[in-house]
Formats: C-alpha cells, sequence, structure tokens
C-alpha cells in the first residue's frame, strides 16, 4: 500500500471535496483521482461515495479512515526515531497547546529554551479546545498536546503529566448582590444570574461545569465568548458573570498585568471560590508507547519551566 495513497485518501476524507484535496496535496485533480481509484482497487472496496453534489465516506472508507491516519503517524515517528539517531539535528515536533495561558510557566519560554537547543526541530502548532487536542495525540496526529484537563478527564489510552492548577475566580459586576464578598460559592449565586462561557470542548469549558455540578446548581442561562479577556471585560460591564482562571485576571500576561494595584474595569470583582477542587488544571497528555524523542525531550523541557514556576509560586 503506497503511502501517498493514504495520504491523498486522507486529504479527500478531511475535505469531502475532489478538487479541494488535490489543491491541498499540490496535484493535479485528475492524479489524485487516479490514485484514489488505485486504492480503492488495492483493498477491494469503494471508500467514497460520490454525486455530484456530495462525497461522503463509506463504510469501507470509515474504517480505513483512522487506520490510515495511525500508519501515516507510525511513519512520522519513525523517521523521528531515525532523526534522534543524529542528535535531534532535524525532524518535527506537531504539538497542541491549550488556548488559555498556563499559570506557573510561560509556553513561549519552553518553546524557545527548546529551540535554542534543537534549532533543526521544526514546530507544527496546533491551538484548539482540549478534548479536540487530546483525541488528535491518540489518534497519533499530534506528538503531544498541552491541555487544561484534569487527570479523570484525559481519554484512557494516554499517558498525562500534571504541570500546573490555576484556581477559578468568579467574576461579577461592582454591583452585583455578591460584590462585597471575598469567598463565594457558586450555590450562592442568583438564578437569574447570565453565566458567560468559554468555548465549548475547552478544558476551561469542562471545569466551570465541574465546578457548577459540585456545587449542585445548573449554570443557569449563558452564552458563550471566544477570548477570556473578552470574558472578564463583558462581566465588568454588568453583561453577566463568569469563572475564568485567576492567572488570566492577574500576573504577567493577563488582563491587569503584574501590576499588584491594578483593579478590574468599572469597580468589578474577581472572587475566589469555596471550591477548593474548582482549579483549572493544565497537563500534558501523550502517548508513552509512541513519543517521538524529539516529544520527549519537550516535554522534560517543560516539566522543568513548571517546577520552576511551581517553586516561585511559594
Amino acid at each position: 500500500m503506497d503511502l501517498r495513497h493514504l495520504k491523498y485518501f486522507l486529504a479527500v476524507a478531511e475535505t469531502r471535496n475532489f478538487t479541494q484535496a488535490a489543491a491541498n496535496c499540490y496535484v493535479a485533480q485528475s492524479a489524485l483521482s487516479q490514485q484514489i481509484a488505485r486504492l480503492e482497487k488495492e483493498v477491494g472496496a469503494q471508500l467514497f461515495s460520490r454525486t455530484s453534489r456530495s462525497v461522503r465516506l463509506t463504510a469501507a472508507g470509515e474504517l480505513l479512515e483512522p487506520l490510515a491516519r495511525r500508519i501515516l503517524a507510525d511513519v512520522d515517528n519513525a523517521q523521528a526515531a531515525l532523526d534522534a539517531l543524529a542528535g535531534l539535528r532535524r525532524g518535527r515536533l506537531r504539538l497542541g497547546l491549550m488556548q488559555t495561558r498556563a499559570s506557573s510557566f510561560d509556553l513561549v519560554e519552553v518553546m524557545a529554551e527548546y529551540h535554542s537547543k534543537h534549532p533543526g526541530i521544526d514546530f507544527h502548532v496546533v491551538n484548539a479546545p482540549s478534548s479536540e487536542m487530546a483525541a488528535a495525540v491518540l489518534s497519533g496526529a499530534l506528538d503531544l498536546a498541552v491541555v487544561g484537563l484534569g487527570p479523570r478527564q484525559v481519554p484512557e489510552g494516554l499517558d498525562h503529566r500534571i504541570l500546573a492548577g490555576d484556581p477559578l475566580v468568579l467574576i461579577v459586576p461592582a454591583d452585583h448582590a455578591l460584590a462585597d464578598r471575598d469567598v463565594v460559592h457558586l450555590a450562592d449565586l442568583p438564578e437569574s444570574h447570565q453565566l458567560i462561557q468559554f468555548t465549548t470542548g475547552t478544558g476551561l469549558r469542562r471545569q466551570v461545569e465541574a465546578a457548577f455540578a459540585r456545587a449542585g446548581v445548573e449554570p443557569g442561562r449563558h452564552f458563550q465568548v471566544g477570548q477570556i479577556h473578552d470574558m472578564i471585560r463583558l462581566a465588568a460591564r454588568g453583561i453577566g458573570v463568569t469563572v475564568v482562571p485567576r492567572s488570566s485576571v492577574f500576573g504577567a500576561g493577563s488582563l491587569l498585568g503584574s501590576n499588584a494595584d491594578s483593579a478590574l474595569p468599572y469597580g468589578a470583582r474577581a472572587l475566589r471560590l469555596a471550591d477548593d477542587a474548582a482549579v483549572h488544571n493544565v497537563c500534558a497528555v501523550y502517548d508513552s508507547k509512541r513519543l517521538a524523542p524529539a516529544a520527549a525531550a519537550f516535554l522534560d523541557v517543560m516539566e522543568r519551566h513548571a517546577a520552576k514556576g511551581q517553586q516561585e509560586a511559594y
């Protein structure tokens, strides 16, 4: 089975369009169609159901898709292992990085240190919801990912290392009924509150929903925003309340920056949650059976930065 055939097959499976798949693979559509036809002849089954309006995977195509991804990932890992014999002088590292910043270490600094040690390793970085990136690691599409999931939320089949834990805080406007408190229970929120939530499928969204579940209350009316700083500013303006990692409000790279005397706009308050388990966990997920040397080296750098950040926190 030609690996090129599998790449073309996956390109069509992802785009559901032969023309777009051919463009993505930098080949003529006729050439791509011929290679797909050869693959179908080789496996003895039709892989796509084609009409003038749509392209769909057949049952055989759906069966082949995850296997093809795994095969190509194994090839990449084999190449990475061979590259390791050259002292990590060349290769590629496929990273999934969470959309929120980690509290006790800076991923940009991690990447900078890694690059200084292994300048021949190229980064291929994906930013997506944590659940999607964990699934990509499981399928072999990513080498490792930094996600906002707790240990119990990591998919079966993956290993994980906890890098940081960032307490969640409740942001309320200045005139909110809870604004004069320092510590609050989510169950104390009025039933009429509107909750500003982060993107569906992200680790933060899952941690917030878990905190409400532990409090025994429903999140209530809510709407979704894709930027944490916007969530904080909207809550400050009284459009709703929101729950975010403390590091997104205070500290370097946060809304307020490192100035400890800064205050939230419009007199809004950041209130500590009484629930000690309300933490935005940050962990690295990977498959130890398939971990390429380049990914293992990156994991070591991350752990070193995480340990340093934890020491500075104390």
